[in-house]
């Protein structure tokens, strides 16, 4: 009986004594700590240690199926990391959209190779053997680094990383709104509308004050006196183109007068040579009568041109006790008499 008792007791005593080491270990093993991660976050505040050295650097979201993929594969990488004399470090694009935005990543996950401040792009797998493969065969020289403005250390992405700061503070700010707060999305639309316009308005108000401030308006006086400068200019520019017209009108008044004097002499030359081919004709004509004269034959003809000479003679003399000579009738006799004369010349031929 006394055995029968004590087989239960000693099991439950043995029973206690595992359960009181088991306690007691417990403890032991909560308090040995996890191996700290290699992998080195980077923000907006440490990035620049990217820039000496050399890096490889992962951009990954907390949603992103491809980034928990290779969460581990860099985990592994980072542990080598001072074997393979490299530094390995990690963004969280939510966290940090500004620095997204610096090196412009479009996908997730994507990897960069950093040396020295010169950056390249890794587009291989995310595994540890290819990336250890990547450092140790030096394959990155044969990459086109990331040069001019596209290199994130440029004044153009950081720009880029200003905007992609803002709208990532906006998509924060939208959430709050509609997960937070429980408002509809339709309301936070409107609020970031009216934001937008209120904050055009503001900042066109400070350049405008600004302008004022550097302007510096010009006295009264000064002023007047400059206007007063500007008209006398202007009057005196009419002036000038005044005078110009008229010396314009003068230069053509005198070439019409000098053409004009052209015309009379022309003409006076012309009648000058008419007189002298009548001449020339009345010569021919007295020297055919001389020629009649002399020759019996032609008395008949000299008579004839002697009646018409003593015609011309005596319309002459009338002309003269009148006072008024008829230039037609002179005209009309002298055409008669050189009729009378060609004829007689060709008779005499």
């Amino acid at each position: 009986m006394a055995g029968g008792r004590c087989g239960p007791l000693w099991t439950a005593l043995l029973i206690a004594w595992v359960a009181a080491l088991a306690v007691a270990e417990g403890p032991e093993q909560a308090l040995v700590p996890a191996e700290p991660s290699r992998v080195q976050p980077m923000t907006a505040s440490n990035w620049t240690l990217v820039m000496e050295g050399e890096w490889m650097l992962k951009f990954y979201a907390p949603w992103c199926p491809s980034c928990q993929q290779t969460d581990s594969e860099w985990e592994t990488f980072a542990k080598n990391g001072e074997t393979l004399q490299i530094s390995v470090g990690k963004v969280d694009v939510i966290q940090e959209p500004g620095l997204s935005g610096r090196f412009f990543v479009t996908t997730l996950p994507a990897f960069f190779h950093a040396k020295d401040g010169i950056f390249r792009r890794y587009r291989g797998p995310g595994i540890f053997e290819d990336l250890q493969n990547y450092i140790l065969e030096k394959k990155w020289q044969s990459v086109e680094p990331l040069t001019g403005w596209k290199s994130p250390a440029s004044l153009t992405m950081s720009g880029m990383a200003g905007l992609f700061s803002i709208s990532g503070k906006i998509w924060h700010l939208h959430n709050y709104f509609t997960v937070t707060l429980g408002i509809p999305a339709w309301c936070s639309y409107v609020f970031f509308i009216v934001a937008t316009l209120v904050f055009g308005l503001f900042m066109g108000l400070v350049l405008v004050v600004i302008s004022e401030c550097f302007y510096v308006p010009l006295p009264r006086n000064l002023s007047e006196h400059s206007e007063q400068n500007q008209r006398s200019e202007e009057a005196q520019g009419a002036e000038h183109l005044q005078d110009a017209e008229e010396e314009k009108d003068d230069s053509n008044e005198e070439e019409n007068k000098d053409s004009l004097l052209d015309d009379e002499e022309e003409k006076e030359d012309l009648g000058d040579e008419d007189e002298a081919e009548e001449e020339e004709e009345m010569d021919n004509v007295a020297g055919g009568v001389d020629e009649e004269r002399s020759d019996p034959n032609n008395q008949g003809l000299l008579t004839e041109a002697s009646v018409a000479q003593e015609e011309v003679e005596s319309e002459e003399t009338k002309g003269d006790t009148t006072g008024k000579p008829s230039s037609a009738d002179t005209e009309v006799a002298e055409d008669s008499l050189r009729q009378r004369k060609s004829q007689h010349a060709n008779k005499g031929l």
